[in-house]
């Protein structure tokens, strides 16, 4: 069997149910075994590129962009809290929680993989956001959660404090569109494999080996 899988993850720090997926991912790799050789690449899509630094209240700004009701965004909330605690992710979300701009986040990740911590880093902030309620659109809490995920703190504000990676966050964005991704999270493996959405680790799991096994019998 193939034993080398090309992941690239498209998704965004304040997409629930990218939190959810990549925890299923991760969770399957294991599963796998440490024999599979895995290059695994994080990409950017913002759900909401138009919000500050400040961001806004997420009840009010869900209700309004997506046209429903309050109780119908709580159902939804509860929903992605039970699918997340499935896959060991805690999700603590409330009425007051904020949804922030996540472009910074974005360029910081970009530099992360020039560091070889991408993947660990985006766990980091996937959980300074959904289960610590951070405001990750803050360069000093960004700087923080870099050293968290080993990086140098001083040299991470500095890449924040700059326009570095900005160009390139953009243009990956816009690759991303033209290949025809519009909703994340999306999972495309070894270039031609698409896995939509956050599955659970069964799923991922299962498409995974017969992606494999299915390039080993070409």
């Amino acid at each position: 069997m193939n034993k080398a899988l090309k992941i690239d993850f498209v998704s965004d720090i304040v997409c629930p149910w990218c939190a959810i997926g990549l925890a299923g991912l991760n969770t399957a790799l294991e599963r796998i075994g440490p024999d599979t050789q895995v290059d695994l690449t994080m990409h950017p899509f913002e759900l909401n590129p138009g919000l500050n630094a400040a961001g806004e209240v997420q009840l009010e700004y869900i209700t309004a962009k997506y046209n429903i009701s309050a109780d119908q965004a709580r159902a939804n909330r509860e929903q992605i809290r039970a699918r997340a605690a499935a896959v060991g992710f805690t999700m603590n979300r409330d009425d007051a929680s904020r949804v922030y701009n996540s472009f910074d986040a974005h360029r910081l990740l970009a530099w992360a993989k020039e560091k070889n911590v991408q993947p660990a880093l985006k766990l980091i902030l996937l959980e300074a956001y959904f289960t610590d309620g951070k405001n990750i659109a803050d360069r000093d809490v960004l700087a923080a959660l870099a050293v968290k995920a080993g990086l140098d703190g001083a040299e991470a504000g500095a890449v924040l404090a700059s326009d570095r990676f900005a160009q390139e966050v953009k243009e990956e964005e816009v690759l991303w569109a033209q290949r025809g991704i519009s909703s994340v999270p999306a999972v495309v493996v070894n270039d031609r494999y698409l896995i939509s959405g956050g599955q659970p680790p069964e799923v991922f799991e299962e498409q995974l080996r017969a992606i494999m096994a299915g390039e080993d019998s070409e």
